[in-house]
């Protein structure tokens, strides 16, 4: 029998977050949810913690206090640093990979190792971590493919912005003269994983696992360029949508069996049986589909998209996940479309300004099938929403068709005004 009232704790503070509390607060099994430390939109819906989402000790001790039955870990760090090993170790439930398990987005040059193992299709790579080696691995990449551009990524976590795409050998030399120094992006980036382009459009394809099953969810998109005509340097996303035209039922069956299911197989091979959310970001290539990157976690923005289309009960399967029961009818998906519109603040990814106020939220969350999940907000001591973070809001939409959803999430979007506000206004209608 299925325990009635449970209390469960939400680790993460953002849009990512915000999506999971407003789909956990729905289920009738669901007596009390707390948030560490959430925001301002997810204040509506679960207790806030004062307790940032890398504080494992704080963490710890409030999943204790609270008597959590079960702590949903959302960001990467917390995972990537332990989280779910220390919460186990005090015998609490936890929903999502161990560090170990984790190493899949934790580390490049693990995944990309872990890929080559198991067979899993990438692209050609070579991982190094000496200037002068590096160097000379790019100088005769371009002399091979002198109209190709390069890929570097960053071996660590770094924010979903670690990866540079390089057309020529002088731009190629210097970033990764920057990443490796630690300039570009400090401890992460002293490492780097060096990739041949890869063309086509590309598709997140996130899963659910007990470590043994693999249950795929419906497919989304991610929008990470800055600018519209995907322009501008990498974000950690300005939107998403689902579905995908042109990913349907015989590629994303062919992704669950040559991508996610022996990803799960190789890791618990290793010793790392992964449980949690799988996201294999993929790019569609004249050869079929291959790896660009795993992800160990929910995407964001991702989240906020399946979200909306979930029509089972979130704790039912994060449930079975945990306690290895996963069966191939846990979660059901509904047929409409649905888009999120992220709203950044100006100059993000750069420098941008905190604490700008916010109006016309409850204004665009009066248009039909339209919810805005919260990722950097907060509210100054007037109580006024303002911002606080370079991602501000994301506007989400379902409708019967994409294009449908993408309409009403530009309209609610347009309604919300904050100085300085940009967003991307051609999300859902770029090939990528």
């Amino acid at each position: 029998m299925k325990r009635r009232g449970l209390r469960v704790l939400l680790v993460g503070g953002g849009g990512r977050e915000h999506a999971l509390a407003w789909k956990l607060a729905q289920s009738p099994r669901v007596a009390k949810l707390y948030a560490a430390p959430g925001n301002a939109g997810m204040a509506g819906l679960a207790t806030c913690l004062a307790i940032g989402a890398t504080d494992l000790d704080g963490l710890v001790r409030a999943a204790r206090e609270i008597e959590a039955d079960l702590t949903v870990v959302g960001p990467d760090d917390p995972l990537a640093q332990g989280l779910v090993d220390r919460l186990q170790a005090d015998g609490l439930a936890a929903f999502g990979p161990t560090a170990a398990a984790a190493r899949i987005e934790s580390s490049k040059a693990f995944a990309k190792a872990l890929m080559r193992r198991a067979g899993i299709p990438t692209g050609r790579h070579e991982v190094f971590d000496e200037p002068e080696r590096a160097a000379r691995h790019i100088s005769a990449y371009f002399a091979e493919n002198p109209s190709e551009p390069v890929v570097l990524k960053a071996d660590g976590l770094a924010l979903g912005k670690g990866v540079v795409i390089t057309p020529s050998e002088s731009e190629a030399l210097a970033a990764a003269r920057e990443m490796l120094s630690g300039r570009a992006f400090g401890e992460a980036g002293r490492r780097i994983v060096v990739e041949e382009y890869l063309q086509g459009p590309e598709v997140s394809a996130l899963a659910f696992t007990d470590g043994r099953h693999v249950l795929p969810m419906v497919g989304s998109r991610d929008h990470k360029r800055a600018f519209d005509g995907d322009q501008g340097p990498n974000t950690g996303g300005m939107g998403t949508i689902t579905p995908v035209p042109g990913y349907g039922p015989e590629l994303a069956e062919e992704v669950h069996r040559r991508v996610l299911e022996p990803a799960v197989a190789a890791l618990a091979e290793s010793g790392a049986t992964f449980v949690g959310v799988l996201y294999a970001g993929l790019i569609l290539t004249r050869s079929g589909p291959k790896v660009l990157e795993f992800n160990a976690r929910f995407g964001d923005p991702e989240a906020q998209v399946l979200a909306r289309r979930l029509d089972s009960d979130l704790v039912d399967v994060l449930e079975a996940c945990v306690g290895g029961g996963l069966s191939p009818d846990a979660a059901t998906w509904g047929q409409a479309a649905a888009a999120c519109v992220v709203m950044a603040s100006g100059g993000y990814p750069g420098p941008y300004q905190k604490g700008v106020p916010i109006t016309g939220v409850a204004e665009a969350e009066s248009l039909e099938g339209v919810v805005v999940f919260h990722a950097g907000t907060a509210r100054d001591d007037s109580g006024r929403l303002v911002t606080a973070g370079g991602r501000v809001l994301g506007v989400s939409a379902t409708g019967a068709d994409l294009g449908a959803a993408l309409d009403q999430a530009y309209a609610a979007a347009e309604r919300i005004d904050f100085a300085g506000a940009h967003y991307r206004r051609d999300i859902g209608r770029t090939r990528l």
